[in-house]
């Protein structure tokens, strides 16, 4: 499992250092402040100086996502989603999940429309250093629509009837550019 882990943590890595930077989000949890990377909401369960990294990768009609966080609570289950818009001062600034076919009605609860097929959901559980590693793949690209944060969530998401793409309340998020 430590190979495993070891060998995920050099992929992003080397994924992130061929990247260019503007295709990626990356940074040191802080509280808001103007021109942060990376915001903290609840100092608690994301500490300030946490790390993060979020590699999107675009190819052909797919695109898969990689986030790498580090610092964390030991042993925590989180929920994370691509939302629309930038990290701002208040957790709500960063919108709505970015879904392929957007749902008519928001907050978007129905499971048609609020899922890991339509929605980039990468849900993680954190080590004992509060390391993990969450990858999404899905069968659409972002495009011009926008897409510019990965919101960090208080737990997995969930996906019954009226409560689906839910998780809880954002606790951080970190500004990414997607291709």
């Amino acid at each position: 499992m430590r190979f495993l882990l070891s060998t995920a943590t050099a992929l992003v890595l080397t994924t992130a250092a061929v990247t260019p930077a503007a295709a990626t989000g990356h940074g040191v949890f802080e509280t808001w402040r103007d021109g942060a990377k990376a915001v903290t909401y609840d100092t608690q369960k994301v500490p300030v100086g946490a790390r993060v990294a979020v590699v999107p990768i675009a190819s052909g009609r797919k695109t898969s996502v990689v986030l790498w966080v580090h610092g964390l609570l030991p042993y925590r289950h989180y929920g994370a989603h691509v939302h629309v818009k930038p990290c701002g001062p208040t957790p709500a600034d960063a919108g709505p999940h970015f879904q392929d076919v957007p749902d008519p009605v928001q907050p978007s609860v129905d499971p048609a429309y609020a899922n890991p097929r339509n929605e980039i959901w990468l849900d993680f559980a954190t080590d004992g250093k509060g390391s993990a590693i969450a990858v999404a793949n899905v069968l659409w690209r972002f495009g011009p629509r926008p897409a510019a944060a990965v919101v960090i969530h208080n737990e997995h998401t969930h996906t019954a009837p009226g409560e689906a793409g839910t998780a809880g309340p954002r606790l951080a998020c970190v500004n990414t550019r997607f291709p």
